[in-house]
């Protein structure tokens, strides 16, 4: 089992070495040890939040019980695993600084969600009222002028700026040697782009009407895999100084499990159980999502039953009940959408585990890899 020495301390000092504390991607203690430093960067920020005073130190609160609140540190797990599956030494002294870099991925995860829950019009987020609608409730709670939905809205995306702004922040101050970050920033870099990218080829397709499975496969590329399994596991195999094979071994199985892991996440945006997932039951039918999901069942429509292609097409997008939605489920199914999806799944988790099985990275890292793969594309939230 791999171990690393992580600050949990507060204030500037991010260096201290408290104790042990077991890194293993996937379990509760590698999730509280990113929480830990996520905890101690946030200290760090408490001196200059205090100048702006309490509106901002409040707005910050409630950034900072987002980012803690829940998740599995899927983003750092992978990038931690790709240092480690590159060489890196736990027990080196530069294993506490690339965990502070890893877990700044937090900060990019906590950007997107809060963004993308905007741009969704998401009402709740692990069981949580969004950030947009948090602050909506607060305007309209206390009685202040303008509307609240935008004031909610307006805070909300200041505080995702903010939370991506402080990404950057965290990884220069997480003392990585200065050879380490830079191989790490062209990685960080490209890897932002992505992700916006990818949010904005998401708006167009929904606005645009693009049905094509092609379309939501590119979406899914960049919006997702790229910022969840593919840059993550670059930048730890950067910060190790792996080589161009290796590296292009983690992006094939990052991309094909990233892709697959996004696969996963329509299927249960459709049929997962509210109380695991955290957010309603056919959200993504009501917010008029093109995923593959849908692109399936239109492509099979296409080929023979117009009227359920038609009626798909209709009813996505739309204020739907859980009734209606229950039908849309079983008209998925009829179509085979969703085995369909759960073919693709399969597939890009066997190219996956090929690649990197076929790696140079480290034995313990191609388990490790295997398991976390399984894990993204069979899960049940």
């Amino acid at each position: 089992m791999w171990e690393v020495i992580l600050s949990a301390g507060t204030g500037t000092d991010t260096t201290t070495h408290p104790g042990p504390l077991s890194a293993v991607p996937g379990t509760a203690a590698f999730a509280t040890a990113v929480e830990q430093a996520l905890t101690g960067y946030f200290a760090t920020r408490a001196e200059a939040v205090t100048e702006l005073g309490p509106v901002f130190i409040d707005a910050v609160g409630a950034l900072e019980s987002f980012v803690l609140r829940g998740g599995k540190r899927t983003r750092p797990g992978f990038a931690w695993m790709g240092w480690l599956g590159a060489g890196g030494d736990p027990a080196g002294a530069q294993a506490g600084p690339v965990l502070r870099a890893c877990a700044a991925l937090e900060l990019v995860q906590a950007c997107a969600l809060i963004h993308d829950d905007i741009i969704d019009c998401s009402r709740t987020r692990r069981r949580f009222p969004t950030v947009h609608v948090d602050f909506e409730q607060r305007h309209r709670h206390r009685g202040w002028t303008g509307d609240s939905a935008h004031y909610g809205e307006s805070v909300a995306i200041l505080l995702g700026d903010l939370a991506l702004a402080w990404a950057d922040d965290m990884v220069h101050g997480s003392g990585l040697d200065p050879a380490a970050l830079g191989r790490f920033a062209p990685v960080w870099a490209g890897m932002r782009t992505e992700v916006l990218g990818g949010q904005l080829l998401d708006v167009h397709g929904e606005a645009s009407g693009d049905e094509s499975v092609a379309a939501a496969l590119r979406i899914n590329r960049y919006k997702t895999a790229a910022y969840t399994v593919e840059r993550p596991l670059h930048l730890g195999a950067a910060l190790a100084g792996a080589d161009a094979d290796l590296v292009a071994a983690y992006r094939t199985y990052g991309t094909d499990i990233g892709i697959a892991f996004q696969l996963r996440d329509d299927l249960l945006g459709v049929f997962g159980n509210p109380e695991v997932t955290g957010k309603p039951s056919g959200d993504d039918l009501r917010e008029g999502k093109r995923t593959v999901l849908v692109a399936e069942a239109l492509q099979r429509a296409a080929a023979g039953n117009r009227a359920a292609g038609d009626r798909l097409r209709a009813a996505i997008g739309t204020d739907l009940s859980d009734e209606q939605v229950g039908e849309l489920r079983e008209l998925l199914i009829e179509l085979g959408a969703v085995d369909a999806v759960e073919t693709r799944i399969a597939a890009l988790t066997d190219q996956g585990l090929a690649a990197i099985e076929a790696s140079s990275a480290t034995p313990e890292a191609k388990d490790r890899l295997q398991a976390m793969a399984l894990a993204a594309t069979r899960r049940a939230a």
